[in-house]
């Protein structure tokens, strides 16, 4: 017997809702032809132009490899270009092209709908309570976390 029963653990809700969000936007996304991630990085891209890779890897919540193999793949089709910076030569700008325009443009719609018609689920009162307690979820979920070895050293 486990200290916590399952149904009393917050995280299990919350990725619960978490699989059921991306489940429902890879469904909604999949006719315009892009993944969740991509459609963040797209998304993100056309509200930040010139943005590195970095800091766009920061917006989307993963680690900068796993944005790297997105924008590659972003690229490879044509949605993405990447050219130097000015002043700073290590350092890739990433904006949208014409067609990653139109394909986020796409996307965003498809994505908008799964949001709305979740929303509708709700009173404003209720949303905005929701906001508030995954805020403030997420905001408890990170001051609890363990210190990294890095971390602890200092």
């Amino acid at each position: 017997m486990t200290s916590l029963h399952s149904s009393e653990r917050l995280g299990s809700y919350v990725k619960r809702a978490e699989q059921a969000l991306q489940t429902a936007k890879n469904a909604a996304l999949k006719p315009a032809g892009v993944t969740v991630p991509q459609y963040a990085a797209l998304l993100f891209l056309d509200e930040n132009p010139g943005i590195s890779a970095a800091a766009l890897a920061r917006l989307c919540g993963v680690t900068p490899p796993t944005m790297n193999t997105v924008l590659t793949n972003l690229q490879d089709r044509g949605l993405i270009e990447r050219t130097p910076h000015a002043w700073h030569k290590n350092i890739l700008e990433t904006r949208l092209t014409e067609a990653g325009t139109a394909v986020m443009r796409d996307a965003d719609a498809r994505a908008v709908r799964v949001e709305r018609a979740v929303a509708a689920g709700f009173t404003d009162a209720e949303r905005a309570t929701l906001q508030d307690l995954l805020t403030r979820c997420a905001d408890l979920f990170d001051a609890v976390r363990p210190e990294t070895p890095a971390a602890q050293k200092k």
